[in-house]
């Protein structure tokens, strides 16, 4: 346990000091960078600022989650899906600079309340756990679906970025189903979706 506290911590310092590296190549890296407008630009790194800040919480999640899984299957999939958020975070953060704008300042308070939310599925159980992957991943990706039609037209590298991201969460969600998730309670999917709302709209502008 000792071992996993002090991966978790190095997770959570890797995370917030900006330090994400991807095995995979960039999403759109081989497209033309797209010239847009003030405004464009503006909304397009509002858009990519809520999905850095996604996978933020992503990593919180996914090492609180695998830090009190019970088996070690179940833990192994969650190491093997934060890698892959990692790499998320990787792009996410990239596209961000290219567009001249920054991760939210927010992402220390965020990463803590998902690690705390983390934990909390956590001592639940393997299945509620494995539950709580299924709903996220699945908020997840309708609100990726939502970005791909809400970036500006000629974004490619964005839409690219996004695209791959939501395959790779609807990938997530179908392991945790087949590993046994259980169905969560409707409040409890509310309450959810609420704390991603509020964290889509703060971390668009800050």
């Amino acid at each position: 346990m000792r071992d996993d506290l002090v991966v978790s911590f190095d997770r959570a310092l890797r995370t917030l000091a900006g330090h994400a590296t991807s095995s995979r190549p960039v999403p759109g890296a081989n497209l033309a960078d797209a010239v847009l407008t003030p405004d464009e630009r503006r909304h397009a790194a509002g858009l990519m600022r809520v999905n850095h800040t996604g996978e933020v919480c992503a990593q919180a999640l996914y090492a609180a989650q695998a830090l009190l899984a019970r088996e070690p299957g179940v833990r192994r999939e969650f190491a093997q899906a934060a890698r892959e958020e990692e790499e998320h975070l990787a792009w996410t953060q990239r596209r961000l600079s290219e567009l001249e704008d920054r991760a939210s300042l927010l992402n220390p308070l965020w990463y803590a309340g998902s690690f705390a939310i983390g934990v909390a599925a956590g001592v639940a159980g393997d299945r509620v756990n494995l539950g709580f992957v299924v709903e996220t991943e699945r908020q997840v990706e309708e609100h990726l679906t939502d970005h791909m039609q809400r970036l500006p037209g000629s974004d490619a590298r964005s839409r690219a970025i996004v695209e791959k991201m939501r395959d790779d969460e609807a990938r997530h969600g179908a392991m945790a189903r087949a590993a046994g998730a259980a169905d969560l309670p409707f409040a409890v999917k509310t309450l959810m979706r609420f704390a991603a709302d509020v964290m889509r709209v703060v971390a668009y502008r800050i």
